[in-house]
C-alpha cells in the first residue's frame, strides 16, 4: 500500500497562490505517474494536472499558465503551485499516484479563494 499525505491548502483572496505537496510512503516501487485532482462541491472530481514518470505534464485547460506540476523523485513528492487564484478554483485537491499494483489517492486538502 502507498500512503498520500496532502499539505498547502488554505484560503487565499482571488489573485493569490498557494502550493499544495504530497509526499508518498510506503510500499513504493516505481512510481508512474503523479498528480492532482479537485471536486468542488456538486461537481465531480477532475483532472487538474498530472506529470507522469517519462513525458510531458497535461493540464486542464481552466489552470494552464496558472498552475504549475512538478515532481521531486527523490522524495517521492508532487506539487502544485496555484498562481493566480480565481474563486471558480475553490475546491477539495487530492492527490494521485499510479503505480504498477494500483492508483492511490490522498485525504484531500481544501483550498478556498475568497472574491
Amino acid at each position: 500500500q502507498v500512503q498520500l499525505v496532502e499539505s498547502g491548502g488554505g484560503l487565499v483572496q482571488a489573485g493569490g497562490s498557494l502550493r499544495l505537496s504530497c509526499a508518498a510512503s510506503g510500499s513504493i516501487f516505481s512510481i508512474n505517474t503523479m498528480g492532482w485532482y479537485r471536486q468542488a462541491p456538486g461537481k465531480q472530481r477532475e483532472l487538474v494536472a498530472r506529470a507522469p514518470s517519462v513525458g510531458n505534464t497535461n493540464y486542464a485547460d481552466s489552470v494552464k499558465g496558472r498552475f504549475t506540476i512538478s515532481r521531486d523523485n527523490a522524495k517521492n513528492t508532487v506539487y502544485l503551485q496555484m498562481n493566480s487564484l480565481k474563486p471558480e478554483d475553490t475546491a477539495t485537491y487530492y492527490c494521485n499516484v499510479h503505480q504498477g499494483d494500483g492508483n492511490y489517492w490522498g485525504q484531500g486538502t481544501q483550498v478556498t479563494v475568497s472574491s
